[in-house]
């Protein structure tokens, strides 16, 4: 049976993605000196945020996931980011493999939510792995499982996720609206003959903070 160890030895944006990707770097080492013929790898990630420090304006950020500070004790609990699968092609003693993670920026998804609030440091990660190893035992094709066992732990620095992120939506954020609040907001552009939705959602923000409370579906 193949005897395996997994190390994530660092991370990247992929610069040159369809969508917003990073790049982790796993290396996968053979300690019992058997060949490995391949890997059907699956990689369950999850963030770990009790792992970390939390400055005061992270934390306010941070509210909407888990409540205020004094209840963080029962409230920061693992989130699920993703799970990803790779092919690992055949080596003996150790290989470096290149697995892509694509990331959203939908900040209702728990995850993206969580990185968007931290603003430096690592954000702690658990990488759980399963799948099938294949090697050769008496000149035949055998498949065994990787051990649910298997996991390691890795700091994404929180830069490289950011610069992921602004390699497709630079200086920007995406909020996802209802059918008939856009309509509204759309209305409200129209009427007050404002250039960009930016521009749009800025001027209720000012109306609002100023005591103007009229919905931007009414006149």
């Amino acid at each position: 049976m193949a005897e395996l160890a997994f190390d994530c030895v660092g991370a990247e944006p992929e610069r040159y993605g369809v969508v917003p990707s990073l790049t982790l770097r796993l290396r996968i080492t053979e300690t019992g000196g058997e060949r490995v013929e391949a890997i059907a790898l699956r990689c369950q990630i999850r963030i770990e945020p009790h792992r970390r420090r939390y400055s005061a304006e992270e934390a306010e950020q941070l509210h909407d996931l888990f409540g205020d500070t004094g209840r963080w004790a029962e409230t920061v609990k693992p989130l699920q980011f993703l799970t990803v699968s790779a092919m690992v092609p055949g080596f003996t003693g150790s290989t470096t493999l290149e697995l892509p993670v694509p990331v959203t920026y939908d900040l209702e998804i728990a995850s993206a939510k969580y990185f968007n609030s931290v603003t430096d440091g690592v954000i702690p990660l658990l990488l759980l792995f399963s799948g099938t190893v294949f090697g050769k035992r008496d000149g035949r094709l055998s498949a065994e499982q990787v051990p649910w066992s298997k996991e390691t732990s890795f700091g994404l620095p929180v830069n490289v996720w950011r610069e992921t992120v602004d390699l497709h939506f630079p200086g920007s954020a995406w909020l996802r609206l209802d059918r008939e609040t856009l309509a509204a907001l759309q209305r409200y552009k129209s009427r007050h003959a404002l250039p960009t939705w930016n521009d749009t959602v800025a001027a209720l923000v000012n109306g609002a903070d100023a005591g103007d409370q009229t919905p931007p579906g009414k006149p």
